[in-house]
């Protein structure tokens, strides 16, 4: 299958450093715009709707994370950015690991937030059961689990948000693209995969975790120098939304280091 045109949004100077911010499963793009309109002064961001959500066009099929990831690299070519930071939330951050071991030449460097590689355990036997929920029910099972992956001080409203877009998200979607993080031939979901995957990674990359567990592990994994893992505590999932200034001023060392490097 064809890269696809995807629905995108810049904000920032067109020759300032580029990150790239890619939401996660049964979201969309906007969930980055606090953070791209406090940074636009000194950086440019592009922000797409990634295939099957959003805005973006919604195929039958292939709606997997490498065809997001290879999406993602028609995108930035055509743009003309340069090597960009990929910044991803959950499956984004498994998006933009893809996109920079399939396409290194795009990026600079990589940001993972909670990202949806490394699962074991108790999450790993729950794969077959969650899916068979995804394939029958669609995005009403994906927002029961999307409702309970705050935390408690998460800004009013944020939960209702995040239901209501992955209600809007085509069923057919929400299941193709938790396959395609976990069980698909090649998926890089679970941990022996991801760990095979991530060494493959050549570029700088900074990954934060909300579990302290997964964040020991991942940093067990690092080769690439420059790369780090971070824990952030008492915090739910969407931890870019539950944190924005954190998150903001994350992103702007990050990105002023790369683009110094």
């Amino acid at each position: 299958m064809g890269r696809l045109r995807l629905f995108h949004t810049e904000l920032g100077p067109a020759g300032a450093p580029a990150l790239l911010l890619v939401h996660g499963w049964g979201g969309d793009g906007r969930e980055w715009s606090p953070h791209a309109e406090m940074l636009a002064c000194r950086f440019r961001f592009v922000v797409p709707d990634l295939r099957g959500h959003g805005r973006s066009p919604v195929p039958a099929d292939g709606n997997t994370p490498v065809a997001m990831a290879d999406d993602l690299a028609g995108l930035v070519e055509s743009l003309g950015t340069g090597p960009v930071v990929a910044v991803g939330h959950s499956m984004g951050g498994q998006v933009a690991n893809l996109l920079a071991v399939r396409h290194p030449a795009l990026v600079r460097s990589v940001i993972a937030l909670d990202p949806a590689h490394g699962a074991h355990g108790a999450e790993v036997d729950g794969i077959p059961a969650r899916l068979a929920a995804y394939r029958e029910r669609g995005a009403r099972a994906a927002a029961e689990f999307v409702a309970g992956a705050f935390g408690p001080d998460a800004p009013q409203g944020l939960r209702t948000a995040h239901v209501r877009t992955m209600l809007g998200t085509p069923d057919h979607v929400i299941a193709q693209a938790y396959a395609g993080m976990y069980t698909d031939p090649g998926a890089v979901g679970v941990r022996p995969h991801s760990e095979a995957h991530l060494r493959l990674r050549t570029r700088p990359a900074l990954t934060v975790w909300t579990s302290e567990e997964a964040a020991a592990w991942e940093r067990g994994t690092l080769q690439t120098p420059g790369s780090r893992v971070e824990h952030w505590p008492d915090s739910g999932h969407y931890l870019h939304e539950e944190h924005v200034d954190r998150t903001v001023r994350l992103l702007r060392d990050w990105a002023d280091r790369a683009a110094d490097g």
